[in-house]
């Protein structure tokens, strides 16, 4: 079912379902499509005024999942296949073990060296997963207790997951979702996106606060962020 209500100068439509949930659900998905789940026996009216409540976050995460492009970008974990961290890019290297139960993953002298019983390419890509996956956690965590006094906040719980749309989020409870993908990027797009959502932990909205308290902690932010827009679709496995 279509459902729309307006917000300021927006026009926020969504799509609705019922099913047996004690509880609505919000989600907002590229291209800007808008999903709701309620409860089943929940009026229209009062669905549309509990969206409504929403209306700011929903608004904010359109703008987010707007200017965020991914795609698939085919890797085929094979010798000499580049792969970016922080910004960089490195040679995988595959080294045969037949005694090895799974592949291993290092950065060793400028190259991914990674030791495997098979040349095998869901394992290799497994492998390579978890390592930036812990990178990530890694980096992202560093960063934050850099950035976290500048800005003035302290995140509820930080989390580093899978994201198809989004470089990072912010909830309502103050937690911190990011991209592991995010660790590819060069470390100022990196610091960019973690600036960006602990902004959010002061100004939930784009608002002219949001980007001037912004600013002030990354005067260039434009660039690191237009970095992002025209080389995001790069940083994928």
């Amino acid at each position: 079912m279509h459902l729309s209500f307006q917000y300021g100068d927006t026009t926020i439509d969504f799509e609705l379902s019922y099913s047996r949930r004690k509880t609505i659900a919000i989600s907002v998905e590229a291209p800007g499509r808008v999903s709701v789940k309620a409860p089943l026996g929940l009026s229209e009216d009062e669905i549309i005024n509990r969206v409504k409540s929403k209306a700011r976050w929903i608004v904010q995460k359109l703008y987010e999942v707007k200017n965020v492009k991914t795609i698939a970008v085919k890797k085929e974990f094979v010798n000499g296949e580049s792969f970016m961290y922080l910004g960089r890019n490195y040679s995988l290297q595959l080294i045969m073990d037949t005694k090895m139960r799974k592949p291993r993953v290092k950065l060793y002298q400028g190259k991914f060296m990674v030791a495997t019983p098979s040349r095998e390419e869901e394992p290799i890509k497994k492998a390579m997963l978890n390592w930036y996956r812990k990178k990530a956690r890694e980096q992202i965590n560093e960063r934050i207790k850099y950035y976290q006094p500048k800005v003035g906040v302290q995140p509820a719980r930080i989390t580093v997951k899978e994201q198809k749309k989004r470089w990072g989020s912010c909830s309502s409870r103050g937690n911190l979702n990011f991209n592991w993908r995010a660790v590819m990027a060069p470390s100022p797009v990196l610091d960019y996106i973690i600036v960006h959502e602990l902004c959010h932990l002061k100004h939930h909205t784009h608002s002219r606060e949001f980007w001037n308290l912004l600013a002030s902690i990354l005067p260039d932010y434009k660039n690191r962020r237009e970095w992002l827009k025209k080389n995001g679709v790069r940083l994928n496995l």
